[in-house]
Parts: structure tokens; sequence; C-alpha cells
């Protein structure tokens, strides 16, 4: 019989790697993606348009940046909500989540190299004229931070694993011999 979900089962490991998915989520309604001049009257002219023009948040920049905090969130909420299985934790749920961490990670490095083709080609070259830099966000470093804690919680939950494999499992009232 499976004991009913509780918090205080909940590890250390799994609370990071689910803060991590809520920072991550939180992160995506910062900017992702500004604009930004260094003469001034170019400055002046894009202080003048709208907001959302000159800086984005990850759910109006590209799929490298809204998705990997998603997937984020997601393992962190399966690790924090089922991580007290067993089964499941021996069955590879740490190693599902690392999977998923590095793949959101990757993600948003490969966001971050193709952070100018959020533009389209005339517009980039408009702003290399203007001399218009496309540069990462607030937001952006956030979610970086994000991945990276949930890499490295989730390595560590696999090193618990296999110490947890090593240590001979406890037998119950069932169990015992006659």
């Amino acid at each position: 019989m499976t004991q009913p979900f509780s918090v205080k089962s909940v590890t250390w490991r799994e609370w990071l790697g689910l803060a991590a998915g809520l920072l991550a989520l939180g992160s995506t309604f910062l900017p992702w993606t500004t604009l930004s001049a260094n003469k001034p009257d170019i400055e002046d002219i894009l202080s003048t348009l709208p907001h959302s023009d000159v800086v984005r948040d990850a759910w109006h920049s590209s799929f490298f940046a809204w998705c990997p905090p998603l997937t984020l969130l997601l393992a962190g909420v399966v690790v924090a909500v089922f991580g007290r299985h067993r089964k499941l934790r021996v069955s590879g749920l740490p190693h599902l989540w690392l999977v998923v961490a590095a793949a959101s990670l990757l993600l948003m490095v490969l966001g971050w190299v193709t952070l100018d083709w959020e533009f389209d080609a005339d517009q980039r070259g408009i702003f290399d004229a203007a001399g218009i830099a496309v540069s990462p966000g607030f937001g952006r470093f956030l979610g970086l931070v994000a991945a990276v804690g949930s890499v490295v919680a989730a390595f560590l939950d696999i090193r618990a694993v296999r110490a947890e494999s090593r240590q001979p499992r406890k037998l119950g009232p069932r169990s015992k011999s006659r």
C-alpha cells in the first residue's frame, strides 16, 4: 500500500526542482528581449515607441523563450508530487527529470543564440543601420538560473537514488521470516 502524499516527505532536492520551475514560470513575465541603442537620438525614438515594441516577455518572444520554463515547471511539479514513490524513483524519475532539465537548458541556450531571429530580416537590417541592439532581458537570465538549478538538483537526486539503492531495504511486517 502506498503512503499518501505528504509535504514533509518531499526532499529538499525536489523542493528545489519545484522552486526552479516556479522561478522559470515567473521569469516568463519579465523582459526576455529588449531593444537598445547607444545613440541618444535613437534611444529617444525607442523611448517614444510602445513598451511592447521595445521589450518582450517570453510569451511574446520565440518558442525558445516560453517552452523551456513550462517544461521546467512540469518537471518540478511531477518530481515534487511523485518523487516519494520508490518504484518511480528506482525506475528513473530523477533521470527523466535530468533529461527534461538539460533539454530545457539547451533550448534556452538556443534561444539565446537565435535571439535576433525573433525579428525578420528587414527589421534586423533596419536595426543594424540604426545601431539598435537586440539584447537579452532580465527574465532570460533568471530563466537560465532556474534551468541550471534544476539540472543541479536533478543530478543530486540521481546520486541520492543511487545511495538509496545501495542500502538494504527495510522489511515490512509481512516480509519477516517465520
